[in-house]
């Protein structure tokens, strides 16, 4: 079916000779019925628009990423998207840099590059991230490729007001006793 109604919920009509996928009254898909067991029909426009929004949405993971760890980020994208930079690749670019410098030096090093006369590209960044480390005597950094599941144990958590368990117990201490 095609991608716009993926997780929705549909009407399929069959009939010995084809099969609808309907919203409400709207025929949304129509294919001619298989009796063949365990066949999957599919069309290719559907999976091929499919495909794209997948593309697409894993692109904008990256950039929501990027912007959480490094705000600056978002106005070099802008910079880069005005002058017909490839958002794809800075974006990859930019997630490489901070996996091996951290969330801080990457938001110094995009400031610094902001400010200065620097094409919006990740070479003028990573310069700055350069610069900035050898000023700081630290060794090159260490690339590694960890699981998602160990690199999301590094995930920044905003914790939540405890006064809400106040109002679970209804304000009532019971740690104190007369």
């Amino acid at each position: 079916m095609p991608a716009d109604y993926v997780r929705r919920t549909l009407t399929v009509r069959a009939d010995p000779h084809r099969v609808r996928i309907l919203d409400g009254a709207d025929v949304v898909a129509e294919h001619v019925r298989s009796y063949d067991r365990g066949q999957q029909v599919e069309n290719p426009a559907h999976i091929d628009e499919l495909v794209q929004r997948k593309r697409a949405a894993r692109q904008h993971r990256g950039l929501d990423h990027l912007a959480h760890a490094a705000p600056a980020s978002r106005a070099l994208m802008l910079r880069a998207a005005e002058v017909g930079g490839n958002i794809g690749n800075i974006t990859t670019q930019l997630l490489r840099l901070l996996d091996c410098y951290g969330a801080l030096e990457l938001q110094a090093a995009i400031e610094e590059t902001l400010a200065s006369d620097a094409a919006p590209h990740p070479n003028p960044v990573r310069e700055a991230l350069e610069r900035r480390r050898i000023a700081r005597q630290a060794p090159p950094p260490v690339s590694l490729n960890l699981p998602e599941h160990i690199r999301s144990k590094d995930a920044v958590v905003t914790p939540h007001r405890l006064e809400i368990y106040d109002q679970l117990t209804g304000g009532h201490d019971d740690d104190k006793h007369d």
